[in-house]
């Protein structure tokens, strides 16, 4: 397979054969995942530290899964209560990782780059779980693969991202991958959730769910990030969803077999009604969940195949 990287930090450097790389490998762990006996071993013998600087049920479960399902030590390491709090610099915490000797590095991290920055001082291979609002890439690959299955293919659909664009990672990193694919990108919200300069990234821009929503493929919502939120983003979450919750009457204004997506957690009656949320027919919200552990096994498993050993008696 043609994955040539040592980290996985963002979509922004990935070509479309990385891409399709980890997607096509995701789909044999997709039918592992469903068979009574769910293990294997490309993982044996290494060591997985998952570094959470912010909460996160399903993605650090889901990495944690990942790893064990694949045979590796995984060990969480709950960031909260930790030297961090005493002083601790990012830089030594790499240098006290770098003792330890891990192999793989998931880290999620409430300030852009800093994922980045501890990529370029530990001796493993990093996986970026999300920093700041920068990017959230196997969020990106997991939707991909989603959207692959249902729809049968990646490029030159119409994908519509709907919210708080201002505040989240995960449509940043869609909008790259998409972008790779072809695809006719429409960022739909509140004029205050677009973020400045949204124009210059090749996307459509549109205040007004009929016209963002029309002809879509894919309509993916996102949750309001009301703790990245300074001030007075929206009037109400009533009027809100009023204005850019989906609901039927907003979701007709997709292709008729148009499919649904939400990142989670999600805030059923703000950007999302209850009963398209759980639409068998058209919503895929648990199948990204299940796509995830299978696209973070894949992600692992690839960077694993290009870690390099240090050679003997060499500084850590």
């Amino acid at each position: 397979m043609g994955f040539s990287h040592s980290h996985l930090l963002g979509i922004e450097h990935l070509k479309q054969s990385d891409i399709v790389a980890v997607l096509d490998l995701a789909e044999s762990y997709v039918d592992l995942n469903r068979r009574q006996e769910k293990h294997a071993d490309a993982l044996s013998g290494l060591t997985q530290i998952n570094m959470f600087f912010e909460n996160s049920t399903r993605t650090q479960a889901s990495f944690e899964i990942a790893g064990k399902r694949l045979g590796a030590d995984v060990m969480n390491m709950s960031m909260g209560t930790t030297s961090l709090e005493k002083g601790e610099s990012l830089i030594d915490t790499a240098l006290t990782l770098n003792a330890m000797h891990p192999d793989l590095l998931v880290v999620r991290h409430p300030h852009s780059g800093a994922v980045n920055l501890l990529a370029e001082k530990v001796n493993c291979a990093v996986l970026n779980a999300g920093d700041g609002r920068h990017e959230h890439p196997t969020q990106a690959l997991l939707d991909a693969l989603t959207i692959r299955r249902a729809r049968g293919r990646l490029h030159r659909l119409n994908i519509a991202i709907c919210g708080d664009i201002a505040h989240s990672r995960v449509a940043r990193s869609n909008i790259l991958l998409f972008g790779r694919m072809e695809s006719r990108i429409h960022l739909v919200g509140p004029s205050t959730l677009i973020p400045a300069g949204a124009a210059d990234w090749g996307v459509e821009i549109h205040e007004d769910m009929q016209e963002g929503l029309r002809g879509a493929d894919v309509v993916m919502m996102l949750r309001l990030q009301r703790e990245r939120m300074d001030g007075g983003f929206i009037p109400s979450e009533r009027e809100y969803f009023h204005r850019f919750g989906l609901d039927a009457e907003k979701l007709g204004f997709a292709k008729p077999d148009a499919i649904v997506m939400h990142p989670g957690p999600m805030n059923r009656g703000v950007e999302i009604d209850g009963t398209i949320a759980d639409d068998i027919n058209r919503s895929v919200i648990q199948e990204q969940v299940e796509m995830g552990v299978a696209v973070r096994m894949a992600a692992m498993d690839l960077l694993a195949r290009n870690l390099e050993t240090p050679p003997s008696g060499s500084a850590v």
